[in-house]
């Protein structure tokens, strides 16, 4: 397989340092102005300007989403921002309104456009080529093979980019107005209040005050919650379909999530670059650790078969325990994410080493005391440890296998 790009999130400066350490080769990012995560995980130009220099550092690249679809009063914004974003360095910016991408294009022309998620015929990507774009975001909708027949009529320096993984709007690429409607928080620019994750019941007009739950589960109905988008199992098809950037969503996760799902694209790519077929029963498992909806496998493969909705329950196999922060002469410092006790079995989530775990001993506190309980959060711990580990990797509890005192943990 030819090389493609693996591009990951970052809402903050830990998650793109864990990004680029499990080898995503480009982070995108919001900023401070112009983005669908305004209020949560947008950077302030100074850490923007940190963020472009770690990246490149490490060989990667950055990118800025300037997506949202731009008000009246915001064009005014875009000239300014464009020079400001070009003179930090910047690799792109992902825009989604036209008029924006037009300021963009006249402010800096010489920064890179990729345009989000919004193309989703070749018609339109031949319109946004030539206007300046160099990159397009497929649309969610679209099919492997409408994305080879979209491949096969632009041109050749207009590079596809397409999710692979991570949570689905119910309005997939579209411009949903349902959060703007029910709570005045538009979801076009950046205040989406998810309302498609509520539990709703059904009303009959004659019987007005009187309401009927939709059963699904024993967890309730939330009947527009789509499911989570996984594409491990397809990555050569759609290199042959013509992508050559595969992204993560995820701006508002954990850096946990950015570890363990970063980690397993990597291997899956490294595999097939290889030649050889990723164990997908490995992969499937470790991102089975992470917080998720069920999977899906979105419009790929033609229309979505019969999928129940996904409701409002993530469900992940391990906990997030700690970021080792220090290692040698078989023994580790932490940083302690979730309490650890000693007992615990922890597993290793690392870029080079695989299915490795050991057992907690006692442990030195932050104040320098000996304790077998660790709890608290972000306090720096050091044990025994006798993996090579290095610092970047993370610990983890999974939940099936923890026990103490001959009883599984509750967390």
């Amino acid at each position: 397989m030819q090389p493609v790009e693996l591009l990951a999130p970052a809402g903050d400066l830990e998650c793109l340092e864990t990004a680029i350490y499990f080898g995503a080769d480009a982070v995108y990012v919001g900023g401070p102005k112009l983005q669908l995560r305004a209020a949560n995980v947008g950077f302030m130009m100074e850490t923007l300007a940190c963020a472009v220099q770690t990246a490149h550092r490490a060989g990667r690249k950055l990118y800025v989403a300037v997506n949202s679809f731009a008000a009246n009063e915001d064009i005014s914004e875009a000239e300014p921002y464009a020079r400001e974003l070009f003179d930090l360095g910047v690799d792109a910016v992902i825009i989604s309104d036209i008029g924006v991408m037009a300021e963009f294009k006249k402010a800096a022309p010489a920064l890179p456009i990729h345009v989000s998620t919004q193309a989703n015929c070749y018609a339109a990507a031949r319109v946004y080529h030539a206007l300046g774009a160099s990159r397009i975001v497929l649309a969610r909708e679209m099919t492997l093979d409408a994305i080879a027949e979209l491949r096969a009529r632009v041109p050749d320096d207009l590079e596809l980019e397409a999710f692979v993984h991570g949570a689905m709007c119910m309005a997939y690429s579209g411009r949903c107005m349902i959060s703007a409607y029910l709570t005045g928080r538009s979801a076009n620019r950046g205040a989406c209040a998810q309302p498609c994750r509520w539990r709703y019941a059904l009303s009959e007009e004659t019987r007005p005050g009187e309401y009927f739950p939709v059963l699904e589960d024993a967890h309730g109905m939330t009947i527009l919650s789509s499911r989570d988008l996984c594409a491990v199992s397809f990555l050569d098809k759609l290199a042959t379909a013509g992508v050559t950037s595969f992204k993560i969503e995820g701006r508002m996760k954990s850096p946990y999530y950015v570890a363990t799902v970063v980690n397993v694209y990597r291997r899956a790519l490294d595999a097939l670059a290889r030649g050889e077929t990723p164990d997908q029963a490995f992969l499937m498992k470790e991102l089975g650790a992470a917080s998720h909806r069920p999977f899906s496998r979105g419009f790929y493969f033609g229309e979505i078969p019969f999928e129940s909705a996904a409701g409002d329950g993530y469900v992940q196999d391990c906990i997030f325990a700690g970021v080792v922060r220090a290692a040698e002469s078989g023994r580790i410092t932490f940083e302690q994410r979730n309490r650890i006790r000693t007992g615990d079995r922890l597993e290793v989530l690392s870029p080079v080493l695989s299915n490795v775990h050991f057992t907690v001993g006692s442990m030195i506190a932050p104040n320098g005391s000996t304790t077998d309980d660790a709890r608290l959060p972000s306090g720096l711990y050091s044990t025994d440890c006798p993996l090579p580990l290095s610092p970047g990797d993370i610990l983890r509890i999974r939940r099936s296998e923890n026990v103490h005192n001959g009883r599984k943990c509750r967390f």
